[in-house]
């Protein structure tokens, strides 16, 4: 997992440095810089995706290859959304009234 942090969002919550310190450490200012390149070591993933979904900002977003499903699985007759949706001609099945 690599990391990256925008210091021109960041607002001095310092929340990333109390749940990571060993990533994140704080200027005078009370400002977040990262410590190193940004990688992060497996056994410290769990601590660092904290300080990124604990951002109140998002100033720390995390890149690099991410795994996709490339296709979505085929829809089956019974799992179409197309066949619950609410329309006007199916209106006093889910009770629209006007």
């Amino acid at each position: 997992m690599k990391i990256r942090l925008d210091r021109t969002i960041c607002d001095g919550f310092g929340v990333c440095a109390k749940h990571a310190p060993g990533y994140f450490s704080l200027d005078d200012w009370g400002y977040a810089a990262l410590i190193g390149d940004g990688t992060v070591a497996e056994a410290d993933r769990d601590a660092v995706m904290r300080a990124l979904l604990d951002c109140p900002v998002h100033a720390i977003t995390e890149i690099g290859d991410r795994k996709f499903r490339t296709a979505a699985p085929p829809l089956t007759d019974a799992s179409d959304p197309a066949e619950h949706l609410k329309t006007e001609e199916n209106e006093a099945e889910w009770g629209f009234t006007r």
